[in-house]
């Protein structure tokens, strides 16, 4: 048997600590005791039409669901050390939102979280509107589809991450991150993916300045490149860039092949760069 709490306002400190086999229906979770961790430790909890502003509601939840509820910006780290979620048609709008997770799939949500996804494992985002400063910091095994991001210092450190139809518009984001595939998408930005290791860009339009730096085992395939200057500098690169780069400087390793480009600078490299820069003859 399950139960079935509906229609009820929780304020209190661990409402409903350890709620198991539950459906939560048109709840409030809010009020002048301003209770913390409300749901923490629960177990198989269905949470629909809910609204949220009080701290802490879901840490060490573990199958859980949550749809068309709301996290206000007082929710404050919200779902941690939690497991084995579907958040769909939801609102998340506290700092801190989800960290420390494993196995949360999150579909037609709007996120507005600095610090979102941090240190969490199997994390897919899908058809999803986000803005975070630092999204999904040492986060592994990582998915987003047709998502819209607004963001600064997004996926560093990062391992396995898959970006598939979406749109960026981040700053240095991919630093240090390893094993990163982006498909289909915009990203623009500042610095881009500097330091990082294995990444591969496949039919993206990349803009911005000094993008691609200090990359090890880099790949682009047939992308375009919009207001990108000091491109490349230091990298090991295999790029086919259809269109114009403004400029291109010192390559360290690898073919960048290119439609055309503005300047080509060889000047006092710090190492041994002999990457090769060609250039379509007619741009066939």
């Amino acid at each position: 048997m399950r139960t079935v709490i509906e229609s009820r306002q929780f304020d209190e400190e661990r409402a409903l600590y350890n709620l198991q086999n539950a459906d939560v229906k048109n709840c409030v979770f809010a009020g002048p005791a301003d209770g913390e961790s409300v749901l923490k430790e629960s177990r198989d909890v269905n949470l629909t039409d809910c609204s949220f502003s009080l701290r802490y509601p879901l840490w060490h939840v573990k199958t859980f669901t949550m749809e068309h509820s709301t996290m206000d910006e007082l929710t404050r780290a919200a779902i941690w050390y939690a497991s084995d979620g579907m958040i769909k048609h939801s609102t998340l709008g506290g700092i801190k939102a989800v960290r420390e997770c494993e196995r949360i799939h999150l579909e037609d949500c709007h996120i507005v979280s600095q610090e979102f996804g941090w240190k969490s494992q199997e994390i897919t985002l899908t058809d999803s509107e986000i803005e975070s400063e630092y999204l999904f910091f040492d986060s592994r095994d990582v998915k987003l589809e047709r998502v819209k991001m607004k963001g600064k210092y997004s996926f560093q450190y990062m391992k396995n991450l898959e970006i598939t139809d979406c749109v960026l518009d981040t700053k240095d984001a991919f630093w240090h991150s390893e094993n990163v595939t982006v498909k289909n998408s915009v990203v623009k930005g500042e610095y881009l993916a500097w330091f990082s290791e294995g990444l591969t860009l496949i039919d993206c339009k990349i803009i911005g300045t000094q993008p691609l730096c200090y990359c090890k085992n880099l790949k682009l395939i047939n992308c375009t490149m919009e207001d990108t200057d000091l491109s490349f500098e230091y990298s090991e690169v295999e790029a086919d860039v259809k269109g114009h780069v403004i400029s291109i400087k010192n390559p360290k390793a690898g073919t960048i092949t290119v439609d055309s480009v503005g300047e080509i600078i060889k000047e006092a490299p710090v190492m041994e760069c002999l990457g090769e820069i060609v250039v379509r003859a007619n741009n066939e």
